[in-house]
Parts: structure tokens; sequence; C-alpha cells
């Protein structure tokens, strides 16, 4: 069954380059919002900047009966991090961002979380000539094959994202992230599919979904939306609503049935407003293609018509009859 979280930052104030957006609070704060937005099951954390006491978490997943749906590992905010940490070409400053990985293993161990999601934003490069990218890839297979060789039993999922805070990240998409875990070749690794990161890198969520599922990696889904320009992550279905219905269906059809975590912003909108309705719309949606799928949508599907696809769309998706 398809579950609802929420990463623990943005409950909190966030700011972009001119402006600061909504009030500090406190790790008991945010979990007591959580608990107050509708449909919300868990929420994901930032170790080690928001979490780093296991005894506070479990004391706090107990008392707002919320679950953790992971430990999100920072290895971008340190001073020694600014021109990458994974791939840093000082071996102290590697070694440093897998102790991270390796200690939110140990987190997520300790509050009874499954998994570790890593996004390695400052790892990347800027201009031609700047980097030697078969170094960096070399880099990137020997932190993350250590990373995935310490407790194996708490999967990594390593997440994408074609920019920031380097110009260029060295993992952009979904190919290859999956061609880096193939060529470690150790269990334990899989993927986080951030909706936005997707579109706003000229790509379609659904089909990369697609073919995380097709090689069998394991996933786990952030959800937001932008203008395809960059991740401005707005709440879920804002600019592509179509899109982002077939990216359920998908989810749908594959069985998946884990988290699917709000990687939002809410800036100059409300927090609990713009997080129910990703909630909201999302079951909404799974809801319409459940019935969807009753109604013989599949078979529509296999016919190649696009004409009967839309207007099946039309009448049954967005009930426009």
């Amino acid at each position: 069954m398809i579950k609802y979280a929420v990463i623990s930052s943005f409950l909190s104030k966030t700011k972009d380059r001119f402006h600061e957006y909504n009030e500090a609070l406190d790790l008991e704060a945010k979990f007591k919002m959580a608990s107050e937005i509708p449909n919300m099951d868990a929420m994901e954390c930032v170790y080690p900047y928001e979490v780093s006491d296991p005894a506070q978490v479990k004391q706090l997943m107990k008392k707002y009966h919320l679950a953790i749906s992971a430990v999100n590992v920072n290895v971008k905010a340190e001073p020694e991090f600014r021109n990458g940490g994974l791939t840093s070409p000082v071996k102290a400053v590697r070694d440093k961002a897998v102790r991270f990985i390796k200690e939110a293993k140990d987190f997520a161990i300790a509050i009874g979380a499954d998994k570790v999601t890593c996004c390695p934003l400052g790892d990347g490069w800027e201009f031609n000539f700047q980097t030697d990218y078969s170094k960096n890839w070399g880099y990137l297979k020997e932190t993350f094959s250590e990373a995935a060789a310490y407790r194996p039993e708490i999967t990594l999922y390593i997440e994408y994202k074609p920019s920031e805070t380097r110009g260029t990240c060295f993992i952009n998409n979904a190919a290859k992230t999956i061609l880096l875990i193939k060529e470690i070749g150790l269990p334990g690794l899989g993927v986080t599919l951030d909706f936005g990161h997707s579109v706003y890198g000229g790509l379609n969520p659904a089909e990369e979904l697609s073919l995380i599922h097709d090689v069998g990696l394991p996933y786990y889904v952030h959800i937001n939306d932008n203008d395809a320009k960059w991740d401005w992550d707005y709440f879920a279905g804002s600019k592509h609503i179509i899109a982002y219905a077939e990216f359920l269906y998908y989810l749908r059809k594959y069985g998946y049935d884990g988290y699917i975590t709000s990687d939002t912003s809410p800036t100059r909108w409300d927090i609990k407003g713009i997080f129910e309705i990703n909630n909201r719309l999302t079951a909404r949606l799974l809801a319409r293609i459940d019935a969807m799928n009753g109604e013989g949508f599949e078979k529509v599907l296999e016919t190649g018509d696009y004409i009967a696809i839309w207007k099946f769309v039309e009448e049954k998706l967005f009930r426009l009859s």
C-alpha cells in the first residue's frame, strides 16, 4: 500500500538567493506539523544536520505516530565538500563523505528505518576541461561501493539531479545512475526518482521509472513539479498533471507499495496546505487510475490508437464528458 511522507526540512524556514520563508522550527515542531497534515504517514529526515539522536527521534515517532520513510544523508554542506565530497581528489575528504553515509545507515538501524537516500549535489563540474570525467566516475564507484558494502541490509538509494549545487552533476539521470549501480555490482543499492529532477532534465519520469523497474533495481519516490527549466519544487501536478498521472499509472502497474515523499518547497504558500495538496491529489489520481484500469484502460493502451487513448483519458481520468 502506498504511503505518504514529507522531507522534514520543508516544514521549517527555507530560503532562496534573496528571501527567507516561514518560521524556523525545532525537530519536535516539525513532527507535530507533519502529524497534522491529512494522510501523512512519515517524514524523511536529514542527517546529520536535522537529526543525530536516535532516542529523540524514536520518542517523537511514537508521540506523533509517524514513521521515518528514509534517512537523507547530506554529503554537500561541509566546507570540504564544496568542490565535491564523494569525488574529491583528496582521499580524506572522500572518506569523510563515505563516513557520513555509513553513519546515516547506523542511524537508520537505530530508529528502525530501512533506507538511506543520498543526492551528491556537490559532485560535478561547470566548464570544459575542468575535470577528468573517467577519474571521477572511478571515485563514484569507489565511494558508493564502500558505502553499499557497509550494512547492506539498509538499502542506499542514489538520487540523481541534472544540476545544483554544481552546473552539471556527475549523476544527472536515471540511466547513468543505473549504469553506476550495475558497474558497482553490489546489493543494497537503489535509485531515488525525483519527479521534478526528471522533468527539468528534459526527460519523462514515467519512462525513467520503467527503465529502473525493468532492470530490477529498488526505487524510492520524491514528488514535486516545475516549469521544466529549473527545480522549483512546486506542488505535484501544478505544471505537468498529465505526466504526473502517467507516472502514477506506472507506479501502480509495477505494484509500488513504498512511500511517495513530498520534496516540495512551500515558500510563499501555507506549508500544511501545500503538502495536503500533494497527498490529496496523488490519492485522487491513483483512485481514478484504479477505476480506469477496471474499465479496460490497459486494453485501450495496447491498441496504439492515441485518439482513442486520449478520449479515454478525457472521459475517465478528467471526467470531461
